[in-house]
């Protein structure tokens, strides 16, 4: 199957992602040098490297990426050697390049990367590559269009600058927390935390964007700059209308479980066989809904006939429609108001996920050659959907130092000469 196809929905599910690209990519051409570990730089510099970017991976001698041994599950190659599961997710279409940064041999080879390169993409501690001599202000004296990308948990510049960044910390400090969780006097009441690394992901996100509008700058201008990307920022931004309904009205938001502050109704319902979310939007698909739940006239009732009513009045309307639609089943109900028009859906489990016919439909999961042994390796796809330009998959996430004769190669006659005992 070709990369054009296996992003066009319509091939058959999980298809076997190929290792050669067809067509240049969106980014081809553009040099990515990636000093990041663990998520947020990794997911990053991987959209690159799926757009079509060459992504040079520089890890640790002998332990490499953080992410490596964060399991199980673990993933074992025909070599004998292993991964933990969560650095497959993020470090596809990359080379690794085993370096010691702290000795000037691996100092001298990643400046001589970086003089040909678009994009740097680091997340040490503020200042931590400065005494290597490979911090922005270094590196530009080389490479004045560098595009260096700075991701840290609290930023550049700030009182908590200093200080490491993790997720969980993160989604704390942002106020992310506080409002998600059962309210306060119900089971189970406490701030809790999203399920996946949330701030790591928007931070890599975030840092994509800029470093897109950075190239853009560079070539247009010749002018390269430094990217100061904190996750403590790009989760603050994420709370959206969270964070608007406090500065407009000078309230903290409570913690409402599954319920939505400004839309009601909009959240879990227990239903005969399970749980159903209902997304109610707007009054039109409250009254189709109140239709179908046989009760028009609550649709016509002041105190539920707008949003507005609805979420001054969220207690007692919850209470009238609990019983409503725990008298059906969650198929029953997702029937009727599909046809009417009516936002609801499962909760599914993974399995559920990647079973359903729609995600199976839009090639959401791929596979990839492991090994050169025979080995496949199951991934997420890239969500990104491009007519002419689609994400490719050219290489499974790499052995640490797989690559590093072979990069450093292009640099240097007598590429041993970079290497410590433990690359080696």
């Amino acid at each position: 199957m070709t990369d054009n196809a296996a992003n066009s929905g319509h091939e058959a599910a999980n298809p076997t992602a190929s290792r050669q690209q067809d067509t240049p990519g969106a980014l081809d051409g553009v040099r990515v040098l990636d000093l990041s570990r663990v998520l947020a730089g990794p997911w990053s510099t991987q959209i690159l490297a799926d757009l079509g970017a060459e992504v040079i991976k520089i890890e640790r001698p002998g332990a490499g990426d953080d992410t490596r041994s964060w399991g199980p599950p673990f993933v074992q190659r025909q070599d004998g050697s292993c991964d933990a599961a969560y650095y497959f997710v993020a470090n596809r279409n990359k080379r690794s390049v085993a370096l010691d940064i702290s000795q000037p041999e691996g100092q001298a080879a990643v400046r001589q990367l970086a003089a040909s390169a678009h994009v740097l993409v680091e997340n040490f501690k503020v200042g931590g590559l400065a005494a290597y001599g490979l911090d922005y202000d270094s590196l530009k004296a080389i490479n004045p269009a560098l595009v260096y990308c700075s991701v840290t948990g609290f930023g550049q510049s700030g009182p908590y600058a200093p200080r490491a960044g993790y997720d969980f910390l993160i989604q704390g400090m942002s106020g992310l927390m506080s409002i998600t969780g059962q309210p306060d006097g119900g089971p189970g009441a406490e701030p809790v935390k999203v399920g996946v690394a949330t701030a790591d992901l928007s931070a890599g996100l975030y840092a994509t964007i800029g470093i897109l509008a950075a190239l853009r700058h560079a070539e247009r201008t010749g002018e390269g700059q430094h990217l100061d990307i904190s996750l403590l920022d790009c989760q603050v931004s994420l709370l959206a209308n969270q964070a608007q309904n406090y500065l407009a009205s000078g309230q903290p938001p409570r913690r409402l479980g599954n319920a939505h502050p400004n839309v009601v109704p909009y959240q879990v319902f227990a239903v005969a066989d399970g749980l159903l979310i209902l997304a109610v939007g707007n009054d039109g698909q409250f009254q189709r809904f109140c239709a179908e739940a046989g009760v028009p006239e609550l649709a016509r009732d002041p105190r539920y006939a707008s949003n507005a009513a609805r979420v001054e009045n969220r207690d007692a309307l919850i209470a009238t429609l609990r019983p409503l639609l725990a008298a059906r089943t969650g198929a029953d109900w997702i029937a009727c108001l599909e046809a009417a028009g009516v936002p609801c859906g499962p909760i599914n489990t993974l399995d559920e996920v990647f079973a359903d016919p729609h995600i199976r439909a839009r090639n959401m999961a791929i596979t990839m050659p492991l090994d050169e042994g025979g080995g496949t390796l199951p991934l997420v796809a890239n969500p990104l959907r491009l007519s002419r330009t689609p994400p490719s998959y050219r290489m499974p996430p790499p052995g640490l130092g797989e690559h590093t004769l072979e990069v450093l190669a292009q640099i240097e006659r007598n590429p041993a000469q970079y290497l410590t005992t433990d690359s080696e």
